[in-house]
């Protein structure tokens, strides 16, 4: 259903960006202190709290509209995100696996997308699926992690960055298992077919070469890494659509 898929991608991109403002309106203090982030609006002093208050407000407003078109079982769901979306940004100043917290907020979408279509959620599908979201993000944002780990020791912040240090590979190999094993239970719940498994294949040799070839120690490396984290989206989302094709 394109039309689905339209209000779904608006969406994502509406409440990820209110989540990147809420995240820098707390943080704008703490961004100061870091090379990397001491630039963006807030901390450079670009805009003011308030002009970002406005900003957010109109991220949120247009959120709900989304929101709205969807049936009741779907707004109460998607209205359950915005404890989430309004604390993880302080979770890095209170446990050292504020990338747990994140992957579980930025992966709501898994449980909504099917409560959208069918009214309400099929946990044997949704869950898995949304377990393999929340492993994955923990993949690619301990990545980004290991680009600030410097100086988040000297200001305080943690991470899994700064949690797992030189096992990362390991950690990284074992969140990646489970993703590709939750990504099987979810296509065996819901009939999957060929074409799924074969992203999912393809998202595994992605990763394998990614977390092999990484060098956590060069943020260069560190960001291109996250970034082709873009790569395991578009396969996924091929394989899920040749898959129901």
């Amino acid at each position: 259903d394109w039309h689905m898929l339209s209000l779904f991608g608006v969406g994502a991109v509406l409440m990820r960006g209110a989540g990147c403002t809420i995240n820098d309106m707390w943080d704008r203090d703490y961004d100061k202190k870091v090379a990397r982030t001491a630039s963006r609006p807030l901390a450079a002093g670009d805009i003011s709290t308030f002009q970002s208050f406005v900003f957010l407000g109109g991220q949120l407003s247009m959120a709900l509209c989304v929101l709205l078109c969807l049936n009741y079982y779907s707004i109460v769901l998607g209205a359950a995100s915005l404890s989430l979306v309004t604390t993880y940004p302080l979770m890095k100043r209170i446990t050292y696996w504020p990338q747990l917290v994140l992957g579980l907020t930025f992966n709501w979408g898994a449980l909504l997308g099917w409560s959208a279509i069918k009214g309400s959620c099929e946990w044997s599908v949704c869950l898995p699926l949304y377990l393999a979201g929340v492993m994955w993000t923990l993949v690619y944002d301990t990545i980004y992690a290991h680009q600030d780990k410097r100086d988040d020791i000297i200001i305080g912040v943690k991470s899994t960055a700064l949690q797992f240090q030189e096992d990362t590979k390991q950690w990284l190999s074992g969140f990646s298992l489970a993703m590709l094993l939750s990504l099987c239970v979810a296509g065996m719940n819901c009939n999957q077919t060929f074409p799924y498994y074969s992203a999912v294949a393809a998202i595994g040799a992605h990763l394998a070469h990614q977390i092999y070839t990484l060098d956590i120690d060069k943020p260069e490396d560190c960001w291109k890494k996250f970034a082709s984290n873009r790569t395991v989206g578009v396969l996924l989302f091929i394989g899920i659509v040749l898959g129901n094709l």
